[in-house]
């Protein structure tokens, strides 16, 4: 398990370094044609650029994020000891390793690179970096816009608007976050043995209703 917290940690990091220190902001480098794409971007706050505030609102969130990964590492920590299913613990492992992948960047790359906005960026350059502690702007490159369109002006509300699918650009830590989400959805709504045992004493009550479903 703490395996797979540093292997995604490291993955992630080396290539966020790589595209921080090899790319100018907004370059695109084709990976498959041009619907699957390294798009260097940086996100200054939750995802899809959604921001909190200014500088304070940006300090929150990165300590928001820093509580939230210290829970999650404390939460596993305890499962561990009393036992927990492994599905369970998949989930919440890629969900840390990716809370404390996108934590880094906040913490640090405002204090370890300059800016990317007009060149490619430094690391540990020699004038400083470009923002304090827990101000940092997260790394983003993945970017998969599969098709795009333009919807028909019948629609309600977004008639004869742009559309592009799919147009969240992203990391490893928020490939991470994602399927580590999603993953314990579904776990907890048709794998958690509150459903097994629900499904049990429903059986044991309707003994002829379960025989004629086996039937």
């Amino acid at each position: 398990m703490w395996g797979l917290i540093a292997g995604i940690i490291i993955a992630d990091q080396i290539l966020k370094i790589w595209v921080k220190t090899h790319m100018h902001m907004g370059e695109d480098i084709p990976l498959i044609g041009d619907w699957c794409l390294l798009h260097f971007v940086e996100n200054e706050g939750f995802a899809f650029g959604m921001t909190l505030g200014g500088t304070v609102g940006k300090v929150i969130l990165s300590l928001v994020r820093m509580v939230a990964s210290a829970a999650l590492i404390w939460f596993l920590i305890k499962k561990i000891r009393k036992g927990i299913r492994m599905s369970l613990l998949l989930c919440v492992t890629l969900i840390t390793a990716g809370a404390m992948g996108n934590l880094i960047d906040c913490c640090f790359y405002g204090l370890i690179f300059n800016e990317s906005s007009y060149s490619v960026a430094q690391l540990f350059p020699p004038e400083g970096g470009y923002a304090p502690f827990l101000q940092g702007k997260v790394v983003d490159m993945f970017y998969f816009p599969l098709f795009e369109t333009e919807l028909p002006g019948w629609l309600p509300f977004w008639g004869g608007d742009h559309f592009e699918f799919f147009s969240a650009i992203f990391n490893i830590a928020d490939a991470a976050i994602t399927v580590g989400t999603i993953w314990l959805i579904i776990d907890q709504m048709f794998f958690s043995p509150k459903n097994s045992k629900k499904e049990e004493e429903n059986a044991s009550e309707n003994p002829e209703k379960s025989e004629k479903v086996v039937a």
